[in-house]
């Protein structure tokens, strides 16, 4: 077999591969020897069957599954001996010439065909003795806790039928019914809907228009679908909504003691508050550990500058391009909304594509000399937390997981990923700086995404892109309307 490099440009490589006829002729008489006593021919008693009747009924295919083996096999064994690691599968090209392609079957021309594809660059680790983080840190008051309490405590009251007129805080019991220019649309009705008044759970002007109404009122209320509302249809519009109020209640009164907790589940009041502070620490340990990986990955990207596979970079670029154009399509907006263009943004989400591929190369490489390995209790549990995510289509999941290939990758990458970063914190130079909790949340979180100052909208799709922990998963919608926003649900 002759390998002969046609291709040596940057990183991309071409390898032509000829195995002369003879040498698959010798494949095929040897394969032919092993089966001769298997097969079973009438006519011939078992083993007794010529060689060459089986050669002349099987030979083809024997020779096809050859050329198939082959074709599976020698790609990694050549890339092996060449000391090279493909960035994606190769592209293997050979003859389409039927002809052509039955002399190979019958071994009177050589199997030759070509491998084309972009090798990973050798990558030389650098100290990081240098790469200094600052780990914010943030004290959870006990007034935030019973805060936090007061919101669970508000999502579990009871209200009571009052007499009279609603008020701000009270539950309105109600039918209605949407229309625009007099004519109803799908999702603007319900009946028996609840709405507590201030809750901000409607689009704007709905709940300020059901202050002082009472029971048995019938109202009509005018109010303007938001111009950024997911439903195209009725972004930007004026709407009606027939109600029929059927209940007022008031809300009874909050008491944050053993009572509520018992009522939450939890056997006291003390128990509830060290869960609480739990979550509360957990949330800003999250958003703590994101921005310290971020300052991270910013210096290992100042550190590292080489080529990256091309087709890497395409398929990272498409992700982030596809995201893009969801969040301005959901929004109404266009590129020039976002005081940029569709030509500028393609570039500098390019330039963010090269450089979450390029880091993804580092991190792997640091990874992989450290000897760092995802376990299988690892994946299990990451794909446990998968499933929870979507309640009823466990089934759907898992056969996706199984019959897609890659997907497993997938869950193993952020695994492997989060692991490389631990260990880069555990070299690296941390200070712990204490802050406020709006100076840990201030909307700063994507500045190690973007390449430059303007583009599309980068608060969502950059974020999304560089780190997809951060990523904003819509909520399915309950109705259409009057709700205020397509992923918001009726939970606070």
């Amino acid at each position: 077999m002759q390998v002969i490099e046609t291709l040596a440009e940057g990183l991309k490589r071409e390898i032509k591969v000829v195995v002369p006829a003879k040498d698959m002729e010798q494949r095929m008489n040897e394969r032919l020897a092993e089966v001769k006593d298997k097969v079973r021919i009438n006519g011939f008693r078992p083993g007794k069957v010529p060689v060459a009747h089986v050669k002349k009924m099987y030979g083809k295919s024997i020779m096809a599954e050859l050329v198939n083996e082959i074709i599976r096999d020698k790609p990694s064994a050549i890339l092996s001996e060449r000391g090279e690691k493909s960035a994606t599968q190769p592209e293997i090209v050979m003859t389409e010439d039927e002809k052509e392609a039955e002399k190979i079957l019958s071994a009177q021309a050589d199997l030759e065909f070509t491998l084309s594809y972009e090798i990973i660059p050798a990558i030389e680790l650098k100290s990081v003795d240098g790469i200094k983080v600052t780990r914010e840190v943030v004290d959870v008051s006990e007034d935030e806790i019973n805060e936090q309490i007061t919101k669970i405590a508000e999502s579990a009251r009871t209200f009571e039928t009052k007499k009279g007129k609603a008020a701000e805080g009270d539950r309105v019991t109600m039918d209605y019914l949407g229309k625009v220019d007099g004519v109803a649309f799908d999702g603007g009705k319900d009946e028996d809907a609840e709405l507590v008044i201030g809750s901000n759970r409607f689009i704007p002007g709905f709940e300020d228009q059901l202050v002082g109404v009472k029971a048995g009122d019938e109202k009509v209320i005018t109010v303007t679908f938001p111009a950024d509302y997911p439903a195209a249809n009725l972004a930007g519009k004026e709407a009606t909504f027939d109600i029929t109020v059927k209940e007022v209640a008031a809300p009874a009164a909050i008491e944050i003691n053993d009572e509520l907790a018992t009522k939450l589940g939890v056997e006291s009041v003390e128990k509830l508050k060290e869960i609480v502070r739990g979550q509360i620490e957990s949330q800003y340990g999250n958003v703590t550990r994101q921005k310290v990986k971020r300052q991270i990955l910013d210096q290992l990207d100042t550190l590292y500058k080489f080529e990256s596979p091309s087709k890497l970079v395409d398929a990272e670029f498409e992700n982030i391009w596809r995201q893009i154009n969801t969040d301005l399509a959901q929004s109404g907006k266009t590129f020039a909304d976002e005081d940029t263009t569709e030509e500028a943004a393609r570039e500098e989400y390019r330039a963010l594509a090269e450089r979450r591929v390029r880091l993804g190369l580092v991190l792997s490489e640091i990874g992989e000399k450290a000897g760092i390995e995802v376990t299988e209790e690892e994946m299990q549990r990451s794909l446990f937390a998968q499933l929870q995510q979507f309640p009823g289509q466990e089934k759907q999941i898992l056969d996706f997981f199984r019959n897609t290939p890659g997907a497993a990758a997938s869950l193993r990458a952020p695994i492997f990923e989060e692991k490389v970063i631990d260990k880069l914190l555990a070299e690296v130079s941390v200070t712990d700086k204490k802050v406020t909790k709006e100076e840990l949340l201030a909307d700063d979180a994507e500045e190690g995404d973007k390449p430059a100052k303007k583009a599309a909208p980068k608060k969502k799709a950059a974020a999304k892109a560089e780190d997809a922990a951060e990523g904003e998963e819509a909520a399915p919608k309950k109705k259409a309307a009057p709700k205020k926003k397509a992923a918001e649900g009726d939970a606070e």
